[in-house]
């Protein structure tokens, strides 16, 4: 009886809101309400061969392929959810947007043919003051839907360096670019999707895939939550 009647009371007294709109969420629905996730307009550019993603990183990484998975707009509901995921202590944020998104690319070329997803790694004192890497929890949920392994023991962030906000893209870069490392449990082949939460000047993943891309055998792509200006 007692069973039963517990997550009724749980529902009672905690009731599971959605971080967008704050609805009370029907049992099939985690962190985000279907009328928000309606809301989230999707990008395509998993499906564009030339994309704003890529022309980011165009003549700077050489990358299979980049994309990002819902149109950020100011003030938007996106711009919302990634505000709680960074500074509300909300990490399922990111996991179910890497669920929804992993669904939608794990049949696209290139994406398809991964074997490994990545996260930017944080710092492990960053991360700890944090309490999670946003990253990271994307790159669950990514790896949740299309059924490959996230891994973040191959790459790992060895200097903790100074927030990027209000540095110029140079800045960002040159902030970053020996801020990482491949460890020994690297294999020597691998085809990669180096995940962020979202992409700026996209400084930080240009630093990751020097790394990465240094060995021959190593194929990258790339692909975030959202790209803002």
């Amino acid at each position: 009886m007692f069973q039963k009647v517990y997550p009724l009371l749980l529902q009672l007294f905690y009731p599971k809101l959605c971080f967008a709109c704050q609805v009370h969420l029907t049992k099939k629905e985690q962190s985000i309400c279907a009328t928000c996730r309606y809301q989230l307009v999707p990008t395509n550019f998993h499906n564009k061969a030339k994309n704003p993603v890529l022309d980011r990183f165009w003549g700077r990484v050489n990358l299979e392929h980049a994309t990002t998975a819902f149109v950020f707009t100011k003030k938007g509901l996106l711009q919302q959810l990634i505000h709680q995921l960074k500074y509300d202590n909300q990490p399922q944020i990111a996991y179910e947007l890497g669920k929804i998104y992993g669904k939608v690319i794990r049949h696209v070329p290139p994406y398809k043919h991964v074997d490994t997803i990545i996260p930017v790694p944080l710092h492990p004192k960053k991360q700890h003051i944090r309490g999670y890497n946003q990253a990271e929890k994307f790159a669950e949920g990514l790896a949740e839907s299309m059924n490959i392994n996230y891994n973040t023991e191959w790459l790992i962030r060895t200097e903790n360096t100074s927030t990027q906000t209000q540095k110029s893209r140079l800045e960002r870069f040159k902030n970053v670019q020996s801020a990482f490392e491949l460890t020994t449990t690297a294999p020597a082949t691998a085809n990669i999707l180096l995940v962020d939460d979202v992409i700026t000047t996209g400084a930080t993943l240009e630093a990751c895939c020097g790394v990465l891309l240094a060995l021959k055998n190593y194929k990258v792509s790339i692909a975030a939550i959202a790209l803002t200006s």
